[in-house]
């Protein structure tokens, strides 16, 4: 654990919790590690299942002074963002009144990509008195490792696949409009942008089946990376088991992450699925990325 995630370990957690099942992961690693947290789920984004056997207060996008109410109640001064959130539109925030008085702030964060506008939003909490960590830091098992996670390896033309599209991320990242793309013989097949990965992988799997794409079942891989500069506290590239069904249905070879920068949903299951349909899942280290 990094020294900033060590400070202050007195005090409760405070999660804000978006999507799927990694907000599950990180509470339970939290607990056993014998941390107090309080969740507090996104209305619309957050699952009840998943979030509901731990102390919660329920949100809407932009009650920022309800959290800080809440949070500081609880005793809470660390804040771990951790799930999936579709960037809402300024017309969809329902702010209240401390949202209000910064949304000159919140409107100038808006004025960019997604890395933009979440350091702008950390920003905000900083100023409150909190202080913002990656989920990583309290639930390192939550990464991807360096190395092959199932039984399958990449062959040297995936390999070569993979530097290539890892290649492309670095370039694109500085646009900040994407942690993935798709790559089969060296070409660019698919780019993430706001749709996200699972989408982009399906948009693959319909153009394959639609004859748009002439390279054979079982080559191509989809390679996601941080981008460069990016704030790794908030949004770092994740897979998880949908990710391997997605994969398996678009005919690609496999799946190349950046280890120790990846976050890896329900990673037994995302090995056992990969074995099953006889793809790849592959941790590269960042030193061979760049």
């Amino acid at each position: 654990m990094s020294d900033a995630a060590a400070a202050s370990q007195d005090g409760p957690l405070a999660m804000i919790c978006g999507g799927g099942t990694l907000p599950l992961a990180v509470a339970e690693s939290v607990v056993r590690r014998g941390r107090d947290l309080v969740l507090f789920p996104i209305s619309g984004h957050a699952e009840p299942a998943v979030v509901g056997r731990y102390r919660h207060h329920w949100l809407r996008m932009g009650q920022f002074g309800a959290f800080t109410r809440l949070a500081r109640a609880a005793g809470c001064r660390d804040v771990v963002w951790i799930g999936g959130l579709v960037r809402p539109t300024l017309w969809s925030l329902r702010p209240d009144f401390l949202a209000i008085k910064l949304l000159p702030k919140i409107i100038r964060a808006y004025r960019g990509g997604d890395n933009h506008l979440l350091t702008g939003v950390s920003a905000l909490f900083e100023e409150q008195g909190f202080h913002l960590i990656g989920a990583h830091e309290v639930a390192p098992e939550i990464l991807v490792p360096e190395g092959a996670l199932g039984r399958v390896g990449a062959s040297e033309r995936d390999r070569e696949d993979i530097a290539f599209g890892f290649g492309y991320l670095r370039a694109s990242g500085a646009f900040d409009i994407g942690q993935a793309a798709v790559v089969a013989g060296k070409r660019i097949l698919a780019v993430e942008a706001a749709e996200g990965t699972d989408q982009m992988v399906a948009r693959v799997a319909e153009l394959r089946a639609s004859g748009r794409i002439g390279v054979p079942a079982g080559t191509g891989v989809l390679v996601k990376a941080p981008k460069p500069g990016q704030d790794q506290r908030f949004d770092l590239p994740s897979i998880g088991p949908r990710t391997v069904t997605g994969v398996s249905r678009a005919g690609l070879a496999g799946i190349a992450v950046v280890s120790d920068k990846t976050v890896i949903a329900d990673a037994e299951s995302v090995v056992r699925e990969a074995d099953r349909a006889g793809i790849f899942v592959v941790g590269v280290p960042v030193g061979s990325v760049a």
